[in-house]
């Protein structure tokens, strides 16, 4: 048998196991159901009637008795800037004409008699509450996919030591085809719940009619995503791998990965909370533990240049070629240590565990 032979059996052992796991089915159905509803209900039960800025007289009669918040203005110039000023959604000015910032008010639009022309200040801005949203989506499914299957693959790796399976399993497979078809197996796994939601949250987004520009906006944005997000997570799911090849009791997986814990943890809030400041959100695209999000929101924005994506996903594989070597030696040097937790150091000088397998 061959290492690949080898490694291909261990993943889709992995997978089998893990789609009979009724916790793993059901936090599944769960995940997709809250996106569906993210992503239909805002449009379904929120907002209400518009807000319209207008000169007294006929118009303002008409926008009134369809339901409408009416503010009676001076001019047209202040009714301008208004809608500017993001205190009214709309207004009614000489012509007829409508403004609005960034989307035609439809009901403001149907409850004039005469059709109106409707001119957007700004076009292309992207809605305030999108732009707090999407971002919050790309950080939080990177960090609750890499944070769930990592812990999972580190159990898996900690279970079979205590059990004193993998004694049985290296006597025939190869440390690193065993570490390679745990890492390849949680990747589709993960890969595959992320195009699950992928795909729930396009029909949700469609059934609620999100206009095409947002659609067109969110494509780029989630392609890069995906390509990030594979190398990205077997980065990290080597180094999972090798937290729970130190350990050899399930209770002490928690205090080993407190520092793999905060290596997901940091950058998910860093894009939170910073995604205003251009210059950090740069800095974090390029970073290998944050690029996944940050540089999918920098290209959701508008910020970031056509090369710089292909740079950063470049920076992302390098590292991720480095941290699989260094998953890999700490993985083969503390695999079959047991009788307490291996320390990094002395796995990563110990290198009987590679020389059993040759």
């Amino acid at each position: 048998m061959t290492t690949f032979d080898a490694a291909r059996i261990v993943a889709a052992r992995e997978i089998r196991v893990k789609l009979r796991d009724k916790t793993f089915i059901w936090s599944t159905i769960i995940f997709l159901v809250i996106v569906a509803a993210a992503t239909v209900l805002p449009n379904i039960f929120g907002g209400g009637p518009s807000s319209v800025a207008v000169v007294q007289g006929p118009a303002a009669t008409a926008l009134a008795d369809a339901g409408l918040e009416v503010r009676t203005v001076g001019d047209d110039a202040e009714a301008e800037r208004l809608v500017r000023a993001g205190d009214v959604d709309a207004a009614v000015v000489t012509g007829p004409r409508v403004l609005a910032m960034d989307d035609a008010p439809s009901d403001v639009v149907n409850a004039l008699s005469a059709r109106p022309a409707v001119e957007l200040l700004d076009p292309d801005a992207v809605d305030p509450t999108l732009a707090f949203l999407v971002p919050y989506a790309f950080a939080f499914v990177f960090f609750m996919t890499s944070l769930t299957f990592g812990l999972q693959i580190a159990q898996s790796v900690t279970e079979e030591k205590q059990t004193r399976v993998v004694e049985i399993l290296v006597a025939t497979v190869p440390i690193r085809a065993l570490l390679a078809g745990k890492v390849i197996g949680g990747a589709v796994l993960a890969f595959g719940q992320i195009a699950l939601i992928a795909a729930v949250a396009y029909v949700g987004a469609s059934i609620a009619g999100a206009p095409g520009e947002l659609l067109s906006l969110l494509g780029p944005a989630i392609g890069w995503f995906l390509p990030f997000f594979v190398v990205g997570f077997v980065m990290l799911a080597a180094l999972w791998a090798a937290v729970g090849a130190l350990v050899s009791r399930q209770e002490d997986i928690g205090a080993a990965s407190t520092p793999m814990q905060m290596v997901v943890m940091l950058p998910f809030f860093a894009v939170i909370f910073l995604q205003d400041n251009p210059t950090v959100m740069t800095l974090l695209s390029y970073l290998p533990v944050s690029s996944p999000t940050a540089m999918p929101v920098r290209l959701f924005s508008g910020d970031a240049a056509g090369w710089e994506p292909i740079l950063s996903l470049v920076i992302l594989a390098a590292t991720a070629v480095a941290m699989l070597f260094v998953g890999a030696r700490i993985y083969e040097g503390s695999l079959l240590k047991t009788g307490g937790r291996t320390g990094f150091a002395a796995a990563w000088r110990d290198r009987e565990a590679a020389r059993l397998t040759k």
